[in-house]
């Protein structure tokens, strides 16, 4: 066989970059390859089984479409340029993420794509949620809280919140991470796989989750906007996402045609009138059709028994979930342990850091206690002369003592006798004032007899006049 028709039999390429939520690849495609080829590549590589959640998606003239799976790849309005781009998102989102929700790629990936959704705000989140959504993020992201780990800081170059939410209050930076991390430390003994599921059951209850909206017109030209999704259609004002005007859901269409840009919606209640509207391009017509059907095959598929397949699939996450929550105990009883003997060890470095502290200290005692002794030693003998001579002068003393004993003696005698002079010299004393006193007495009685023998004489001499 020749080169040249070697070369003719070798399948023509093409480069195809595939970008999920947290990566990219690039696989070399044939001509020939269908959209379920290239699709099924994808899954079989990121080791994905809940396919039906998912899709390629691009960008044709700003309008967002859908690999179809049973058109060739080349077929479609894909860029002529290579490598051709496409995405790989969740194209139909579940009723309840925790109970089909299997594989844990599977939440993974749902998890990057809502968490993406509420930052850039397609999604409305409150505040309080945004603030909860961000911790259970950071637990999937950093694992438990760790002080001494997760300093102040650490969150300053993640994405966390809206700008919206970010924007409504008057706080910096710094006690935003503040309030983030006090949920975070709530969420200790989260693994990933549950941190990112606890995010999504708070996610899915926020009311623009898992909704596709278009802009339609009713059939009085009125401008409307269609949401698709997981319970069915509604219908809402342009200026409120959140809260649909009326709503259809799957289990109360009868019908939904499509016609010359016209889509009929007819309710199994035949009393309530059918809704028509339509868009104003024909690959928006294509793609709401696409999410219409897609949505309510699962919609059913949710209220039969689950499939051989899916069984499996549970049978296996349940024994998987069940493998890591013993591995989980089992380091975190090492972790436990590890923590103990960490704690032990620094306890007894501890301890013959203090020992060694105390053997210098009483070295130093010692020496301190040695020289002490010679001084003491010295002290002895000079406390002993001392103690010589003050034997001496107490000796001295007490002779003196003797001396001084005896000459109170004396003086004690003295002092008594002149004692008794001074108490006979008052007694004395005192009779000479009695004395006196009496004797002053007479005086005056003297005195007042003179004055009346004086004038009894007086009396007399006049009296004798008289007689005279």
């Amino acid at each position: 066989m020749s080169f040249s028709s070697l070369k003719r039999k070798q399948p023509k390429t093409f480069t195809v970059r595939i970008a999920t939520m947290d990566a990219e690849m690039e696989f070399s495609c044939e001509v020939k390859w269908k959209g379920k080829d290239l699709f099924d590549l994808v899954c079989r590589t990121l080791g994905l089984r809940e396919t039906w959640f998912f899709g390629l998606q691009y960008t044709i003239k700003d309008t967002v479409a859908w690999l179809k799976m049973d058109k060739k790849v080349l077929d479609h309005d894909v860029p002529t340029e290579e490598p051709k781009t496409f995405h790989f998102l969740a194209k139909f989102y579940p009723e309840n993420a925790e109970e089909e929700l299997v594989q844990e790629i599977t939440q993974h990936l749902f998890f990057l794509q809502v968490k993406k959704q509420i930052l850039d705000e397609k999604i409305y989140c409150p505040p309080e949620a945004s603030v909860l959504l961000a911790s259970y993020a950071v637990q999937a992201k950093y694992g438990d809280y760790d002080p001494n780990v997760h300093k102040r800081g650490f969150l300053a170059q993640e994405e966390l919140l809206p700008k919206r939410v970010i924007n409504l209050y008057q706080m910096t930076p710094e006690m935003w991470e503040e309030r983030i991390t006090a949920w975070y430390a709530e969420h200790r003994g989260r693994a990933r796989d549950e941190a990112e599921m606890e995010y999504l059951k708070i996610a899915q209850d926020l009311e623009m989750y898992g909704v596709n909206y278009f802009a339609i017109r009713n059939k009085k030209g009125t401008e409307l906007l269609l949401g698709v999704d997981a319970l069915g259609l509604h219908i809402y004002d342009p200026d409120n996402r959140l809260t649909p005007k009326i709503s259809f859901p799957w289990n109360e269409i009868r019908n939904i045609s499509y016609s010359d840009k016209e889509f009929t919606i007819k309710p199994l209640d035949k009393k309530i009138d059918v809704f028509k509207f339509n868009s104003s391009k024909l690959r928006v017509n294509k793609l709401i059709l696409q999410l219409c059907i897609g949505n309510h095959d699962l919609f059913m598929r949710r209220r039969k028994a689950d499939s051989l397949e899916v069984q499996q699939m549970k049978a296996q996450a349940r024994e998987e979930k069940a493998r890591k929550q013993m591995e989980r105990q089992r380091l975190a009883r090492e972790k436990q342990m590890r923590e103990e003997a960490e704690r032990t060890r620094d306890e007894l470095e501890r301890r013959l850091m203090q020992l060694k502290e105390e053997a210098t200290m009483a070295n130093e005692a010692l020496m301190r206690s040695e020289e002490t002794a010679d001084l003491l030693a010295e002290k002895a003998q000079i406390t002993e002369e001392e103690a010589k001579l003050l034997a001496q002068k107490a000796a001295e003393a007490e002779q003196e003592m003797q001396r001084i004993k005896a000459t109170a003696i004396r003086t004690e005698e003295e002092k008594r006798l002149m004692e008794q002079k001074v108490l006979e010299a008052e007694m004395l004393a005192l009779k000479m004032a009695e004395e006196s006193e009496r004797r002053a007495k007479e005086a005056d009685q003297l005195k007042q007899d003179l004055q009346e023998a004086r004038e009894s004489e007086r009396r007399a001499k006049q009296k004798l006049l008289e007689i005279t």
